[in-house]
């Protein structure tokens, strides 16, 4: 009907009334495109953000190794592209100015590559069903026994070094740890110093309660500790960087050898955007590591598991280090290995 009205006008109102249908149509086909866009987007977004949970909770109760029911610990989900429980990290940890704090400082950097890749192929062969993967965990912050000219009792590593670790991380895709020593810090001040490094994909937290000396103690002198809250505030801005820069999650390991060094472990948040690790963090025979990973790490359980390993100090006098066979029967299995 419309086509016989139109041949009828005038030249000047047949080109408006042309201009304006072709307009139209071009809003209509702009406007179902952007339909068909959204609705792709929003299906694709659906597809991403969520993990295949029926895969998950098979991997953490094979993880959990446990018939109590206190593992696996009930949190939520991983977001999308989680490294736990799909990888066991096996991470060298030091300090580039340091031959004494770990692995990571002792040994030159293609010494030191060659053994964390042996320590890889060991774990890969000892349990095949979950991925080791390597990282290195470089102390970021280290606590001091002087003051400082800030009487913080802490030193921050200049962002050079911390460059440094992750260029040499890059050629055998490990990941990175960023490790903190508070002294009379907070941790917020110097979690919050770290949040550009924290927003590579492949960089993650790393904290220390021995050195956080709440009653202003010299670091060192005592052990310190960390209360829930301040776990939280590291959690808090993992979760933030994550969203703000649609990442995967975080792994956020604590260290831990005594009772008082984390307090209200039963108020650490558990959030999509984390993944939490305690760590048993003590030297000595098998007997003292095991008696305390069951005592502090498996009784307060909180959400995955870590376990270090010193090659010095774990092979003192008539001791010696534990090897992954051993590791794996433990109740849970652990998720991250440290070495030192």
């Amino acid at each position: 009907m419309k086509k016989h009205i139109v041949v009828v006008l005038s030249l000047s109102v047949l080109t408006l009334v042309s201009s304006c249908n072709q307009g139209k149509a071009a809003d209509e086909k702009v406007e179902i495109e952007k339909v068909k866009t959204e609705s792709a987007d929003t299906v694709k977004k659906k597809a991403v953000s969520t993990i295949d949970t029926v895969d998950y909770n098979k991997r953490m109760i094979a993880l959990s190794n446990d018939t109590t029911g206190r593992w696996p610990v009930k949190t939520p989900y991983p977001l999308p592209g989680a490294i736990l429980p799909y990888n066991r990290i096996i991470a060298f940890y030091g300090n580039l100015y340091s031959t004494r704090m770990g692995v990571l400082g002792e040994y030159p950097r293609t010494v030191m590559i060659e053994k964390l890749k042996g320590e890889v192929a060991k774990w890969n062969a000892a349990d095949p069903t979950v991925k080791a993967i390597p990282a290195l965990h470089y102390i970021a912050v280290t606590a001091q026994g002087a003051p400082g000219k800030d009487n913080m009792h802490r030193m921050r590593m200049p962002f050079k070094q911390i460059d440094t670790v992750i260029k040499w991380a890059k050629p055998i895709d490990a990941l990175v740890f960023l490790d903190i020593q508070v002294g009379h810090s907070t941790v917020k001040k110097e979690v919050s110093e770290l949040v550009e490094y924290l927003k590579l994909p492949n960089v993650h937290l790393g904290i220390d309660p021995e050195f956080s000396m709440k009653n202003g103690e010299i670091p060192g002198k005592k052990i310190g500790t960390f209360d829930a809250a301040d776990l939280n505030d590291a959690i808090d801005i993992m979760a933030k960087v994550v969203r703000e820069n649609n990442l995967p999650p975080k792994v956020f390991v604590i260290h831990r050898f005594t009772q008082g060094m984390v307090t209200n472990y039963k108020n650490i948040k558990t959030l999509p955007e984390v993944q939490v690790v305690m760590h048993m963090d003590g030297f000595g025979s098998k007997v003292l590591k095991k008696s305390t990973y069951l005592t502090y790490i498996k009784r307060e359980p909180v959400q995955f598991t870590g376990f270090k390993l010193f090659y010095k100090n774990d092979n003192w006098n008539d001791w010696k280090i534990y090897e992954p066979e051993e590791l794996l029967k433990l109740t849970p299995r652990p998720s991250y290995i440290q070495f030192q």
